[in-house]
């Protein structure tokens, strides 16, 4: 979503390089461009201007550090300063002292209430909570059938009542129904309109009045652009909301929702949508999201992505194997590809990497995965252990089992040999064989080699 964002303020960080200190001409000219950029990304027109006052008043006062080129200041700065407009620290969500947590989510029809629901549900889940979901819009058509199919699909029950029961009465039986059931979690999706009208807030001030729950979350949906920003406060004047949910995050918004709805509304943005899997829900960080813009990744978020998808007994055995120096087999390349699969798009994980905004004409390809799966999937298993047996016929019926040429076979036998290669440099290969010249002139005496530990 941020892209266009990054780059221009790439292009407005490198004008500064060569400079020999931050002047008021150069800082002035680089603002002049990072507003531009930020009106263009649709960021409030008051958050535009006090976050400029902000950079200006930093930049040319006395705390910039001598050791830093006037792009690097810059840089420190205006990151320092996306992170502030964001919210400076990670807000978690709160969790009841006792009895099920409940949490409430609001916002217009159309702003992904429903699969905010299921995956926020789906992250409880995994951190070991007993969650159920609550079926209370009953005006939306099909809104209980699709909850009840991401339900299904997550292995979570869900509450429902029918679309002729009060949302008011809905809520406070799938409360007492998850008191009785053991539920700790409890996520209620409401009812949203195409526009805010006085009978939508009156229900869901009801249905506050009714439970007290836990969070009311507010559920932005970031293509509608800078208006969800205005929704969102009277949603919190009516309702006095405790945080927000940023979905479409991985859409082509210009952006400026996710920067301003902090800074207007003055509650923390919670997590963020990222995608459309069910797993594509992620705890909000401001100073890693402000790194991502200004185009220096997020190794954190890429490496807890890595955590949650390795399997520890896999991590193991691959382990011992390198120890061993056994090398990998291609049955080890196809479990690091699912791995890799598994921690989300292609694209959305080279963003993470610092420095990856840079390489101009970087093309991610999904297909090429697929290629490599379909190529290993048409190996015998003793082909997969053994690739060394791979012989020109082998090779050729590989090739055209998985619709695939020799030559692309080929390239991915050299890259596995490269890997194990690479391996055994690292641990210590063996020793090299002594060299047959100067034979019969004195050799100098060698010192022992202490074996690995």
């Amino acid at each position: 979503m941020f892209e266009s964002l990054t780059e221009r303020l790439q292009q407005t960080f490198k004008k500064l390089r060569g400079q020999g200190v931050l002047t008021e001409k150069n800082v002035s000219d680089a603002l002049r461009e990072v507003r531009r950029t930020l009106m263009e990304a649709d960021v409030n027109v008051i958050v535009v201007k006090q976050f400029i006052d902000n950079v200006k008043t930093r930049a040319l006062g006395q705390e910039v550090l001598g050791s830093l080129t006037p792009e690097l200041q810059m840089v420190r700065i205006i990151r320092e300063e996306l992170t502030a407009l964001m919210g400076e620290e990670t807000v978690p969500l709160q969790i009841a002292p006792s009895g099920p947590t409940s949490v409430m989510l609001v916002g217009l029809q159309g702003s992904g209430k429903t699969t905010a629901a299921g995956k926020l549900a789906r992250l409880y889940q995994k951190q070991g909570r007993n969650p159920m979901l609550v079926a209370a819009d009953v005006y939306r058509p099909a809104a209980i059938e699709q909850l009840r199919i991401l339900g299904e699909q997550l292995e979570i029950p869900v509450f429902s009542m029918g679309d002729q029961v009060s949302p008011v009465d809905i809520a406070r039986a799938a409360m007492k129904q998850a008191l009785k059931q053991g539920h700790d979690f409890v996520v209620i999706d409401t009812a949203g309109r195409l526009q805010i009208n006085e009978e939508l807030m009156e229900e869901l001030a009801r249905i506050k009045a009714s439970i007290q729950p836990t969070e009311i979350l507010f559920v932005a949906n970031v293509m509608i652009g800078s208006e969800v920003v205005n929704v969102a406060k009277t949603f919190d004047e009516i309702l006095d909301l405790s945080g927000v949910i940023l979905t479409m995050l991985d859409g082509d918004a210009r952006g400026g929702a996710a920067l301003s709805i902090r800074s207007v509304t003055q509650k923390p943005i919670k997590f963020a949508g990222t995608g459309e899997g069910l797993d594509a829900l992620e705890v909000f960080h401001p100073d890693r999201m402000s790194n991502r813009i200004i185009g220096q990744g997020d190794l954190m978020t890429l490496m807890e992505k890595a955590e949650q998808v390795v399997d520890e007994d896999t991590a193991k055995e691959l382990e011992q194997k390198i120890l061993e120096k056994k090398g990998l087999d291609l049955n080890d390349l196809m479990d690091q590809l699912k791995s890799l699969q598994k921690m989300g798009p292609l694209e959305q994980l080279v963003d993470m990497i610092p420095g990856a905004q840079k390489l101009k004409g970087l093309q991610v390809d999904e297909n090429q995965i697929k290629r490599v799966e379909a190529i290993i999937q048409s190996m015998t298993p003793e082909e997969r252990t053994n690739y060394k047996i791979l012989n020109g016929s082998r090779k050729l019926r590989v090739a055209k089992g998985s619709g695939t040429t020799v030559r692309q076979v080929n390239e991915i036998l050299d890259q596995l040999r490269m890997m194990n290669r690479f391996i055994k440099q690292q641990i210590g290969g063996p020793a090299p064989r002594a060299s047959k010249k100067g034979k019969g002139k004195r050799r100098r005496r060698r010192r022992p080699v202490l074996p690995l530990r």
